[in-house]
């Protein structure tokens, strides 16, 4: 249920602690005798560097993750003999390696949307001299997996493998808007909806009937409605399912927007862009 009470707090704050929230939440799929328990943990162990901190004790570790003392010294000392961890001899402390970043290496390297769009990205980062992304949807957020950021932009600390809700960007509102009624219900109701600032939507009926119009547009569009100052549009990019593998979008800062006519002209570009990106059938 929306609240205007969050709006005090920051929202990377409020991001972390739902992706903590989520990561504590039971799924039918943990009851199977295919789940193993020990991996479960020592993600759980690497995701308790969410961010707001680089280091973190053995303590910090073990309550953060919920694992015990004792469990929490085994999983970090495995992590720390793979290479994963990196720990301060005086301090006591750990850290993330950077050995973690070949996952993120290896995903981007490998992905086919990423590869066809760059080009489509530089070339509306150059035309438009804004920030332009690529975003796919991962649950109930969006993840950026391409970005290039112009000499304007607002917020520098969104970047590749950064995530945002997607109910109130909008990126994840053109990829909602591509979903079936049924799936779309279905991500709301995981979702937690907070009224990040005065201008976000977060009532169910209202998100489905933007989701209603920005159909019939073929994009869409938001204004400060997760960070105030920052205007956003997007087009979903169809795949061979019909259905969104991704989104493009281009992010102005609120000093720098002309309105309707500048909206009209990057939901033109935008529009090209993800055509020629969409799977044509």
């Amino acid at each position: 249920m929306a609240t205007r009470r969050a709006t005090r707090l920051k929202p990377s704050d409020i991001v972390l602690s739902v992706s903590a929230a989520k990561r504590r939440r039971p799924s039918p799929e943990r009851k199977s005798t295919l789940f193993v328990n020990s991996v479960d943990k020592a993600m759980r162990v690497l995701m308790a560097f969410d961010g707001t901190r680089r280091h973190l004790t053995l303590s910090q570790l073990a309550a953060a993750s919920g694992l015990d003392l004792s469990a929490a010294q085994r999983f970090t000392y495995t992590l720390k003999t793979l290479g994963y961890l990196i720990k301060d001899d005086d301090t006591k402390s750990y850290e993330l390696s950077p050995q973690l970043l070949d996952f993120a290496y290896h995903y981007l390297a490998s992905n086919e949307l990423v590869r066809r769009a760059t080009p489509y990205v530089q070339h509306l980062s150059r035309e438009t001299e804004e920030t332009t992304n690529i975003t796919v949807l991962d649950g109930t957020d969006i993840v950026f997996v391409q970005r290039i950021v112009s000499r304007h932009v607002l917020n520098p600390n969104v970047i590749v493998g950064s995530r945002l809700p997607a109910y109130c960007t909008a990126p994840g509102l053109a990829i909602l808007a591509s979903l079936p009624d049924e799936r779309v219900d279905e991500i709301l109701a995981r979702s937690n909806l907070i009224q990040y600032t005065p201008h976000t939507v977060a009532k169910p009926k209202a998100i489905r009937e933007r989701l209603a119009e920005i159909r019939k547009k073929g994009y869409a569009h938001t204004e400060e409605e997760y960070y105030l100052g920052d205007i956003s549009t997007a087009v979903a990019i169809i795949g061979s399912h019909g259905h969104a593998i991704g989104a493009i979008n281009v992010a102005v800062a609120r000093p720098r927007w002309g309105g309707a006519k500048q909206e009209r002209v990057i939901a033109d570009l935008l529009i090209s862009a993800a055509s020629a990106l969409s799977v044509q059938h």
